[in-house]
């Protein structure tokens, strides 16, 4: 049964589906609405994904619904840990291997997809993983609503959707009102990770993070990072988008930038 991230027709089955699991729209009409940077996905939800949604949502899912500020050391059941947010993570695998690899550090992913929440969910549970939290809806109003001044240890917004259309551009997640929200979520040191294989919006994201006063590239001289390799300091690992875009001959850019 397919899912949606938003009202409707999908989103009651969702529901109906899922009682205990992520809401059709969290928010509702608690605030205000705004151009969306994301578009709703439908997707079929295998019996694995579903499974895992009904059993685990109720402890390691949120909703985005404004209504409360998170304690992020409640939630991750450790005061100290520091938390990363990543803002869409398709189907969690790449997710799910930063997870393992670093399992001192927390990742609050926040995405829209069904299937992907259940999937990671359940990659989270097969692997041991309990320092992943997924959060379901719009990443702005958990930004702004929900979390706290300079909770946050990183953010990572890897591949997000390029609204390649100029009349779309204004629909990327990555514009200055979006980084001058995020910055004051970060606390000082905290790293800003972005990856595209878009060039005209790895151009966009280099002159946006860029321009900001709080924020400081990584490269001395400016410019895209080195690829992290996986195995290294904030090193991400290669998901199957990117070997797609990579067997198309698409150039991935890799932008670091630190929290002043």
């Amino acid at each position: 049964m397919p899912g949606k991230s938003a009202g409707g027709e999908g989103g009651q089955q969702r529901r109906l589906l899922f009682p205990e699991g992520p809401a059709a729209d969290p928010a509702g009409s608690h605030h205000e609405r705004r151009i969306r940077s994301f578009r709703p996905r439908r997707g079929r939800v295998t019996a694995g994904q579903g499974d895992a949604l009904r059993r685990l949502w109720p402890t390691w899912g949120l909703d985005i619904d404004g209504q409360s500020t998170l304690d992020l050391g409640k939630l991750f059941g450790d005061p100290g840990m520091p938390v990363v947010l990543e803002i869409g993570f398709g189907m969690g695998e790449a997710t799910a291997q930063m997870a393992a690899a670093d399992p001192g550090t927390g990742i609050l992913a926040a995405d829209v997809h069904t299937p992907g929440q259940g999937n990671l969910l359940s990659l989270a549970e097969r692997h041991g993983l309990s320092n992943i939290r997924v959060a379901n809806g719009d990443a702005i109003i958990l930004l702004r609503e929900m979390i706290e001044p300079a909770a946050l240890a990183g953010l990572r917004v890897y591949f997000p959707d390029p609204w390649p259309k100029k009349r779309h551009h204004k629909r990327r997640l990555i514009q200055p009102e979006f980084v001058e929200l995020a910055v004051t979520r970060l606390r000082p040191g905290a790293l800003v990770h972005c990856a595209t294989d878009w060039e005209p919006y790895a151009e966009q994201m280099l002159e946006v993070l860029s321009a900001s006063l709080e924020l400081e590239n990584t490269q001395p001289e400016g410019g895209y990072a080195p690829r992290p390799e996986f195995e290294g300091p904030n090193g991400r690992p290669l998901t199957k988008f990117e070997g797609a875009g990579l067997d198309k001959g698409h150039v991935v850019h890799d932008l670091l930038f630190v929290r002043r």
